[in-house]
């Protein structure tokens, strides 16, 4: 016990976890004895942990164990009467989600009366780099950069009959829209912020609907959209007065208000320390699996599944071990309201809902949110219960997001689950290879666990009745003949193998026959040597590429150029070189990057560009993309240089739509779906960790809109070849992230 009040003062005292690990060696003799207890525990840490996360780690064991429905004695309220509880509320109309739902969650109140918008970011300062160019002006601009446009959000207009009161800190992180894709966003790893001054000033007193009449106390804590108060009644109380329900003396409250900045504490103290036994992970899995079961047969999926929004019951009270899903801030509609169908596919690289320890690798690339992604995070969940830590924890800076979900992508599932029971193992590879609009087999997923969890559903540490009620109304035998037929079919290919790997993404088009050369492993030396002798046959350069600083050059005679110039530069993309060619009317046709930094650009007349501009960055710049599109420009080419990105976008380009596919592998089902809308491959570029490809609706519909890809570790020489024998021609080629 001494150690313990030596460890919680000396904590707050010392300004690393250097000095404090000091000053505990040297005033507790029993220190030998708890670094021995942390070696026992084998405590996994993730790659990029320094030695004060270790310490702070070794501190964390320091400190005895609670569970989930023990409150440690610093947050124990001394009144015997005001135990820890947690409290339903029944939601009546207009509610939007609770009520069709039917789940229990906390009084939510708004300070400003308005709609709650979830993106609370701001835009960020960024250099300008990069050109544009105006055929019928002669000056040249720079390129606006960093734009942040403003999505308003979803209002959820909650009515209450009873008050609850939740003692939990919910420490969600909502909606954000990052200043690049990699900056990944804010989360509930990241050191607290001022609070917001020009929030609304909180009521003295409240009460919601019928209620009685609530006093505000002290803060119990904050979430991605508000901030949770005691609330104390003020109306008369006796004896007779309930803990729980409407005439609860005292209750949780929480505000919202619409310029939130979100949560920046980490998760509740019980879950950072405790370690569960496997069966209490494996009945937790089994109920968590029949909840969400229910919150997707309404349409809806959760969006944000972590350990802080699962609660239990009162203790001591008949739903002691019954598991409480709570924060429908982020859920969104799964199911279209008035078709009845799936929602349509889509990707926006800059928007993430979600908490980044916990959130799908889809909801990092900002997919729209599907059924997949809730599994995915319980299955994460899960995990971090059983083991007390996750591979991408420890990251920090301005591009978090973008390391926690390319290790999520570079994870296998045997590596994370490497010491978990097998199920929990077969439950995370079925989740990761879900399709966007695939339904989950849910009995399945719970029958996993039923050789984990003891026979007798009483004797369980946690209720699982609502997932014997989900199995029963699916009809045991024939969720037995369904896994039996499952287990007969083809397993499905795994797409996140743990094994990175580089290829050539090559992309053919359907077209009338014409004369078409390739070129490949070529040195700076000989560049000029193929160009001259291609120019002399009547062909132009079409698109290039770039492996192990050798260039890959691909010339045909369909291009319908008249005239055309390069440059081979040390620097990537030589923004004096481009724009003295912009003034004898040349535009950028194509572009390829080494991993040295240098580059080589193609310029071109004859093009039906009006306008160009470009732009370099160290990340994907979906954003600038984003707000070029709302300009009236496209994506026409792009290339890589390291891990640089840079993009070229022209008026006037002949397309009617454009999307961009952005993964750490190659997006193989994001393409087949675009391709079902009419889309075509008009770009591609890819760095050693993502691939990028540009998706296009054409002006002029092709008369065969046949178009193929390959992925090969060698430049496609023979494939190129058979493909020609169709009438197929290389469009598009670029090497880099294939394979996770």
């Amino acid at each position: 016990m001494h150690l313990q009040k030596d460890a919680r003062l000396f904590f707050r005292q010392c300004n690393s976890a250097r000095q404090y690990l000091s000053a505990i060696k040297d005033q507790s003799p029993n220190f030998q004895f708890y670094l021995d207890r942390l070696a026992e525990k084998s405590f996994l840490l993730s790659d990029s942990a320094d030695f004060n996360s270790i310490i702070f780690s070794f501190l964390l064991f320091l400190f005895p164990l609670y569970s989930p429905t023990r409150v440690p004695k610093s947050r124990q309220n001394p009144n015997p009467n005001q135990a820890r509880v947690f409290r339903q509320i029944r939601l009546r109309s207009p509610a939007v989600i609770g009520h069709e739902i039917g789940c229990r969650f906390c009084v939510r109140l708004r300070t400003d009366g308005r709609t709650r918008n979830p993106n609370t970011g701001s835009a960020a300062k960024g250099t300008v780099q990069g050109a544009s160019r105006n055929r019928r002006a002669t000056e040249t601009a720079a390129v606006v950069t960093y734009e942040h446009p403003a999505v308003d959000g979803e209002e959820l207009n909650l009515e209450a009959e009873e008050i609850i009161r939740n003692s939990f800190n919910e420490e969600g992180v909502g909606e954000r829209r990052m200043d690049d894709f990699d900056s990944g966003g804010k989360s509930a790893d990241k050191n607290p912020e001022p609070e917001d001054e020009s929030a609304a000033p909180l009521p003295e007193k409240v009460q919601i609907a019928n209620s009685p009449v609530y006093k505000i106390e002290r803060k119990l804590g904050k979430g991605g959209f508000g901030q949770v108060y005691v609330g104390r009644r003020i109306s008369a109380t006796n004896a007779n007065d309930r803990i729980t329900g409407s005439g609860a003396i005292e209750v949780a409250l929480k505000f919202e208000h619409r310029s939130s900045k979100g949560c920046n504490y980490g998760p509740p103290y019980e879950w950072q320390v405790y370690t569960m036994s496997t069966e209490m992970v494996a009945c937790i899995a089994i109920e968590s699996i029949s909840i969400l079961e229910k919150v997707h047969s309404k349409g809806y999926v959760h969006g944000d599944v972590k350990p802080e929004n699962f609660l239990l019951g009162p203790h001591g009270s008949p739903e002691e071990k019954k598991l409480f899903l709570v924060d429908l801030g982020l859920a969104t509609r799964w199911k279209d309201n008035s078709t009845g169908q799936h929602v349509e596919y889509d990707q926006r690289p800059d928007v993430f809902r979600g908490t980044v320890r916990y959130a799908s690798a889809h909801a990092h690339l900002g997919r729209t949110g599907s059924r997949r992604d809730d599994l995915e995070s319980l299955a994460y969940t899960l995990v971090f219960l059983l083991r007390g830590r996750l591979p991408w924890q420890g990251y920090q800076g301005e591009n978090k997001g973008f390391l926690v979900c390319k290790k999520k992508m570079a994870t296998s599932p045997e590596i994370l689950c490497c010491f978990c029971p097998h199920p929990f193992r077969q439950f995370l590879e079925y989740v990761v290879n879900l399709k966007f609009d695939e339904e989950p087999n849910y009995a399945k997923f719970i029958s996993l666990f039923d050789g984990i969890v003891g026979l007798n559903p009483d004797i369980r540490p946690i209720n699982t009745d609502g997932a014997q009620k989900l199995i029963y109304q699916v009809g045991q035998k024939r969720g037995r003949l369904m896994m039996e037929e499952e287990e007969d079919e083809q397993p499905k290919k795994k797409i996140r193998m743990g094994m990175p790997a580089t290829q050539w993404i090559s992309v053919y088009n359907a077209r009338r026959p014409m004369k078409q050369r390739y070129h490949y492993n070529v040195a700076d030396s000989r560049f000029a040597q193929h160009i001259q002798k291609g120019n002399e046959d009547g062909l132009f350069i079409s698109c290039v590429a770039s492996c192990t600083n050798l260039w890959a050059l691909i010339m045909d005679a369909g291009t319908g150029f008249n005239a055309q110039v390069y440059e081979l530069s040390q620097n990537f993309l030589h923004k004096e070189w481009i724009m003295e060619q912009w003034e004898k009317n040349y535009y950028i046709s194509a572009l390829a990057g080494t991993n040295n930094g240098s580059s080589l650009v193609v310029m071109s007349k004859g093009t039906q560009y009006a306008q160009q501009s470009y732009k370099v960055s160290d990340s994907f710049p979906f954003k600038w993309i984003n707000k070029k599109w709302r300009e009236g420009f496209y994506v026409t080419s792009m290339a890589t240089a390291g891990t640089r990105w840079g993009i070229v976008m022209s008026r006037n380009a002949g397309f009617s739509d454009q999307v961009v596919e952005l993964d750490f592998l190659y997006p193989s089902e994001g393409i087949h779906r675009r391709w079902d809308n009419g889309y075509r491959i008009t770009a591609t570029a890819a760095t050693w960790d993502q691939a990028a490809l540009v998706l296009s609706v054409p002006r002029r519909k092709p008369s065969d809109e046949t178009q193929e890809t390959l992925r090969t570790s060698a430049f496609p020489s023979q494939h190129v070849k058979e493909k020609w024998a169709k009438n197929l021609y290389l469009a598009s080629v670029c090497y880099g992230r294939t394979v996770s």
